[in-house]
């Protein structure tokens, strides 16, 4: 069994290696090891539907996805379903199912972090919510059970900060769901901000309501406002866009976010013919999911998003730019989205002298790449980095409506 822990800037740290959480919700149950490949490192598995009639049975599932997820590299967020809501009274049928299940799995090398009752603070619960008392409850017993695994609980939007901020000590880490991407647009997200940018919005709220925990944003592939049933036959699926998507993660991690899961994959239902008899929607995986987590994933980027937040602060003069600055040794990193406005030249100020005194005078724009020295002739050189000069502690670059930026300076 490794620890699994949350380290002091809010990254995970697994068996000793940090991580940015790239997680699949729910995932595949095939062709693990090409999702791996790609660089999603975590899959999200469990059911709401523990009972102690059959937990031996399920714990046994559980552990065959756990043992499918230890031979690709994955690691998995095994949900709780509702066993960590605890009655105040020690002892319960609930806490003793709880206990069976934990000590079932606690001890397999595969298990990343367990997911808590999802979305507890859910609007649409009505009275029914699920008080803050009996999961602070059971996070306690979870601790005394499995130090070595952190608890996520996850909210759904459109709930005030008053409301989540008593949650606060129910969770190692929280996060929330938000799924923009339909007709109408931003019907999922209880807020007056109808375009995909309210993902950041989400994201400083729940920021708020984590305090110095971490955060982690469910974002999306499909949701049930995009699928077709018998109750709302009227339903026109939509999916968002690599440049959709690829905006709502650098926002989501621009606003805070330290993990992202990717959820509705296995909602085939809208799927093409093929993907539905996979079980999972691999059309999406390929054009869109794909392309976006191997950037995340790659050499160059993932360091930014394991960085913690730097000393120095670069912003933008553009107000519908977003920036967050981050520095691994001598590396700093500056990420940047354009939540809207027009396509024009950004101003950004802010950046620190390098360690010898001098001005930065350049920085790469990751991961962008341009041949140098420049045709002509094609091919008559090598590709590099595009690059941004700087001086006085500044520098400029295009952004348009929904563009991510990540800059690295050698300081």
């Amino acid at each position: 069994m490794s620890t699994v822990r949350v380290d002091s800037t809010g990254v995970l740290v697994a068996g000793g290696r940090k991580l940015f959480p790239i997680c699949l919700s729910n995932g595949p149950t095939t062709r693990l090891g090409e999702v791996a490949a790609a660089g999603v490192n975590m899959i999200r598995t469990g059911t709401a539907g523990w009972s102690s009639e059959f937990a031996a049975g399920l714990i046994a599932q559980e552990r065959a996805k756990l043992d499918a997820a230890a031979r690709h590299g994955l690691l998995c967020w095994l949900w709780l379903g509702d066993l960590t809501d605890l009655p105040p009274s020690a002892g319960s049928p609930r806490e003793r199912l709880l206990v069976q299940v934990v000590n079932g799995l606690k001890g397999h090398p595969a298990l990343g972090a367990w997911k808590g009752v999802d979305e507890p603070r859910n609007p649409f619960r009505g009275e029914k919510w699920v008080r803050a008392a009996g999961l602070i409850r059971g996070r306690g017993r979870l601790e005394q059970l499995d130090p070595n695994h952190p608890l996520v609980l996850t909210q759904a939007p459109g709930s005030p900060l008053a409301h989540l901020l008593p949650y606060r000590p129910a969770f190692d880490v929280t996060g929330a769901d938000i799924y923009p991407v339909s007709y109408p647009p931003g019907i999922h997200g209880g807020s007056r901000n109808r375009d995909i940018s309210v993902v950041g919005d989400l994201t400083r709220t729940m920021r708020a309501a984590a305090g110095s925990k971490p955060v982690w944003l469910t974002l999306q592939i499909a949701w049930s406002g995009t699928v077709r049933s018998k109750q709302r036959p009227a339903v026109v699926p939509r999916f968002p866009t690599l440049k959709e998507e690829r905006f709502m993660a650098y926002q989501a991690i621009v606003n805070g976010a330290r993990g992202l899961v990717f959820f509705g994959g296995h909602l085939t239902q809208v799927a093409p013919p093929a993907d539905a008899r996979a079980g999972w929607n691999w059309t999406f995986w390929h054009q869109v999911l794909r392309p976006l987590v191997a950037e995340l994933s790659s050499a160059e980027v993932r360091p930014a998003l394991l960085a913690p937040n730097a000393k120095a602060t670069v912003k933008a003069g553009v107000k519908s730019v977003e920036v967050v600055t981050r520095q691994d040794g001598r590396t700093l990193y500056v990420l940047a989205v354009r939540r809207g406005g027009p396509t024009s030249t950004v101003g950004f100020t802010g950046l620190p002298s390098r360690h010898d005194g001098q001005q930065i005078r350049r920085g790469e724009v990751l991961p962008e790449w341009v041949q140098e020295p420049p045709p002509p002739p094609i091919g008559g050189g090598k590709q590099v980095f595009r690059t941004v000069a700087a001086a006085n502690g500044g520098f400029r670059d295009w952004l348009g409506p929904y563009d991510a930026r990540v800059y690295r300076f050698r300081l």
